[in-house]
């Protein structure tokens, strides 16, 4: 059986190279270029079975040319990789007809998986697909492994009109998430309704979700329309669902059975034309145990489960996320502020319970309460230490065990019942490790003799992972 031949385009002669052997070892012909007019000339001589191409290359960029090679050869499946990762990348490859998208750096494994389901797609499934329209500004920012994750997940959302389950931390962008599917989404021309169901009064939330006629209760002097009607025609977003009352959830869950629903006092159906997505920052498995959630709604809601992972899994992301922050501050018309490497890597070595809302109100803090046009890890060491001091404060004391053990719960259930990624010891023990030997320097002022003892563990090995894990002490200031 005679090879499939793939046509290579990348600007960059290593990875070229090293993406020419990989395919090569996995079977296949491979002819390669460093640009984009001759990859063009060949796909329209009707060369190659499979495209891999880069997006920007010194001649043109590669979104240019898809829509042309899809008009002449639709049947000819591309796979783009970029290393500008942003969702908007992803929803640009899918929107212009790539069948996959990798973003850089990636596992040759992944390359090779991605080639097998695109020349084999009636075994593997169906390429990307989603329209795009509006801003290219979507503040869903990131380049590590579980945002690029999040950002295929999107792709293949957006051409859909399927409930969405999102899970995540408070502060990790779930509403983003929900705005997202909106605005490139089938109803973007709709509007988009926002509902937080913590923020709603038990005995009010029919009310609010579904409307009331006049005279339906004490009080109700005039009809009032509810979300559900607001929402007709565009997306209706259920924020905290896991604090919605039993009751409630059997009214919804009937509304999503039939597809209608009356208001409170109302005698005639109304047909709920809404999408409906949903986010929640509770594990909701086990509040089905518990009996504080219904299994049958949990399963009409989690048809496509979109979970967000915490600040401390994507710490590279921290410097692309400061300086969008960073932007935004200046673009409210306040002076231009840059930001130093110390102070990005005390931001590096935070933990962040508040996760990305926690990142945005501390670097718009900075900006303000300093008049300097330098942000300086003196800067950032400060406001941390101030942030750690009001967490502590509201949540009251605990023990080791305790925190670890909250920390660890929060940690598996970010990522909604599914395994987390590989290297998970070292990635948690980084979490827990470094910030208590840090901790234990704070305590005795950078003794290292008695941070070991404190520690228990001996001197060499404490200068070890002080070097292993990247903890300054010449400085003698220390900062988690």
């Amino acid at each position: 059986m005679t090879p499939s031949t793939i046509l290579l385009a990348d600007d960059d002669d290593a990875i070229r190279t090293v993406l020419h052997k990989a395919l090569i070892r996995a079977g296949y012909d491979v002819r390669m270029t460093s640009n984009v007019t001759t990859l063009w000339k060949w796909a329209s001589a009707g060369e190659g079975d499979l495209i891999v191409t880069d997006v920007v290359m010194p001649d043109g960029n590669a979104f240019d040319l898809l829509p042309r090679i899809q008009k002449i050869r639709p049947n000819l499946p591309v796979i783009v990789m970029s290393a500008q990762n942003t969702v908007l990348t992803a929803i640009k490859a899918a929107e212009r007809g790539a069948y996959e998208y990798l973003p850089k750096p990636f596992d040759l494994e992944d390359l090779i998986q991605a080639v097998t389901r695109a020349l084999h797609p009636a075994q593997t499934g169906a390429p990307l697909q989603n329209r795009l329209t509006g801003e290219e500004n979507l503040p869903l920012i990131g380049r590590s492994a579980p945002m690029q994750e999040v950002y295929r997940i999107l792709a293949r959302l957006m051409a859909t009109d399927l409930t969405v389950m999102i899970t995540g931390e408070s502060g990790t962008g779930k509403e983003l998430v929900a705005r997202a599917l909106h605005d490139y989404g089938k109803r973007r021309h709709g509007p988009f309704v926002p509902v937080n169901m913590a923020a709603i009064p038990r005995d009010l939330i029919e009310s609010e979700l579904f409307g009331h006629e006049k005279g339906a209760f004490t009080g109700a002097t005039q009809r009032s329309t509810g979300r559900f009607e607001q929402a007709h025609g565009g997306t209706l977003f259920l924020d905290e669902i896991g604090d919605m009352p039993l009751e409630a959830q059997t009214r919804l869950l009937r509304v999503l059975q039939e597809g209608e629903y009356r208001s409170v006092g109302g005698r005639h159906s109304v047909k709920a034309e809404v999408r409906i997505i949903a986010a929640t920052n509770q594990p909701l498995e086990k509040l089905i145990k518990q009996g504080n959630f219904r299994e049958d709604l949990f399963f009409r809601l989690n048809v496509v489960p979109v979970g967000l992972p915490p600040l401390r899994a994507r710490r590279e992301d921290i410097p692309d996320l400061v300086h969008h922050f960073l932007t935004q501050v200046t673009e409210d018309n306040q002076s231009p502020k840059v930001i130093e490497q110390s102070a990005l890597d005390a931001l590096m070595d935070y933990v962040w319970p508040g996760n990305v809302r926690e990142l945005e109100n501390l670097i718009r803090r900075l900006s303000v309460i300093y008049a300097d046009d330098m942000i300086t890890g003196v800067m950032v060491r400060k406001e941390l230490e101030r942030n750690g001091e009001n967490q502590d404060a509201a949540s009251g004391p605990a023990d080791l065990e305790t925190a670890v053990t909250a920390h660890l719960e929060r940690y598996f259930e970010s990522y909604a019942g599914q395994l987390p990624p590989a290297g998970l010891y070292d990635r948690l023990l980084r979490d827990i490790e470094r910030p208590l030997i840090i901790k234990c320097l704070q305590a005795t002022k950078g003794n290292q003799v008695k941070a070991s003892q404190l520690l228990g563990l001996n001197r060499n090995t404490l200068r070890k992972k002080l070097r292993v894990l990247e903890i300054a002490t010449d400085t003698g200031d220390f900062s988690i």
